[in-house]
């Protein structure tokens, strides 16, 4: 299996700084996309995303290749610590995601876009912790199947069953928003 952080792997397990800020550079983004999924809050997972790299800095020279792909470890990271921030926040109400000002040329468009993710967010923290994590890692992480099992610890085929039930409960969940679309397309083209 070739890994092409293998090397930088290596030289961040040797103290070199400079291997060590390619390594964020290249995974950061998604690290901190996979937390704010999972937690719903982008301060929580800006912090998540530090906690993995720290991991990453101390544990990288322990790190042995050929056993997983770096990345797939860096997932199962990072969906551990938010499983354990998780797990402390039980019955605590997450924060509404602030509103950031979009300067698209459509607002009512973007509102309704805006919109529409927040619901599909909100849905999406409802899901238990293991389906909310396979949906995180297949759908927005863009893991395969494979990968996100290895990175949950699960079989693949445990891992398509708790995306199986994940979407079902989304679809559920999110069946409002389906008629609220095809109503909203039929007032555009009147």
């Amino acid at each position: 299996m070739e890994d092409p952080d293998a090397g930088l792997v290596y030289l961040t397990g040797q103290g070199d700084a400079e291997a060590a800020s390619r390594l964020v550079a290249r995974h950061l983004p998604r690290m901190t996309a996979l937390a704010r999924r999972m937690l719903g809050d982008s301060a929580e997972a800006e912090d998540v995303a530090q906690d993995v790299f720290l991991k990453v800095w101390t544990q990288a020279r322990r790190w042995q290749p050929g056993q997983a792909k770096f990345e797939t470890w860096l997932h199962r990271v990072a969906i551990n610590a938010c499983l354990d921030r998780l797990r402390k926040k039980r019955g605590v109400p997450l924060d509404d995601v602030e509103e950031r000002v979009d300067p698209a040329p459509n607002p009512e468009q973007t509102l309704a876009q805006r919109q529409t993710a927040k619901e599909v967010d909100a849905a999406l923290q409802t899901l238990p912790e293991r389906q909310r994590a396979a949906i995180a890692l297949c759908h927005y992480q863009g893991l395969t199947n494979i990968e996100a099992a290895k990175a949950l610890e699960v079989s693949v085929e445990a891992l398509e069953s708790l995306l199986s039930r994940g979407r079902r409960a989304l679809k559920e969940k999110l069946r409002h928003l389906a008629g609220a679309g095809a109503s909203a397309s039929r007032t555009a083209q009147a």
